[in-house]
């Protein structure tokens, strides 16, 4: 198979991923996961129940794809955070862009995210999905700051911020999305969203994140004697 064909499989193969996904998690949600089977979440996507496990090893990891969507966009905009910008105003930039570009879809995976969030707070199975989705994000949290901060991603300071800035994301996430749920969500969500994921993240690697750095050749101005 050529690259081009194997990259074309492998996204057909991700949308259909996605796709039981979404339907999985809409049935743990309303019926809960004992609840919920494998012929149950096939007839939702209209799929055989063989093919649910070609796709996936247990009717529980058919969240793992919704829940690592859920966190998906803020890893995006991470990873095109630019060095001359505050993580608060890029984020608050990036923040706009997806509110103009996110269609139906894409808020419907959010909130079934959320959800799923919530969900692991009394389910160990979802819970190891969220997990897995943390791990991930720790792995390019750390890779991240080190690029910015110009160090190797194996460095163990780079890799104690990396640890850090991830739990401190998790628990930001869990925190919005529960009091979203609950319905107490501040008039400026989005700007909530903002200034406590900047200020988690500044907070957890002791101030070593969250500043715009000036590019290498900038000018230096002289201290004052």
């Amino acid at each position: 198979m050529s690259p081009a064909a194997r990259g074309v499989s492998e996204q057909r193969r991700h949308r259909r991923r996605l796709e039981i996904s979404r339907e999985a998690s809409r049935l743990f949600w309303e019926h809960g996961v004992d609840a919920t089977s494998g012929d149950q979440i096939a007839q939702a996507v209209s799929l055989s129940t063989r093919t649910i496990w070609r796709h996936f090893r247990s009717k529980e990891s058919c969240a793992e794809p919704i829940v690592a969507q859920g966190v998906e966009w803020e890893m995006r905009a991470l990873r095109s955070w630019p060095r001359h910008l505050s993580l608060e105003v890029h984020l608050a930039a990036e923040v706009a862009g997806y509110e103009n570009a996110a269609d139906a879809e894409d808020h419907s995976d959010s909130l079934l995210a959320v959800r799923m969030i919530r969900l692991a707070d009394h389910e160990p199975s979802i819970r190891t999905a969220w997990l897995m989705a943390c791990d991930q994000v720790e792995r390019e949290m750390t890779a991240i700051i080190a690029k910015r901060l110009g160090r190797p991603a194996d460095d163990l300071a780079m890799r104690l911020h990396g640890a850090a800035a991830s739990a401190a994301f998790r628990v930001v996430n869990e925190e919005l999305g529960a009091a979203a749920l609950r319905g107490v969500v501040p008039v400026d969500f989005e700007v909530d969203v903002i200034r406590r994921v900047a200020r988690a993240m500044r907070d957890a690697t002791g101030g070593a994140i969250g500043d715009a750095i000036a590019p290498a050749d900038a000018e230096i101005p002289e201290r004052p004697r």
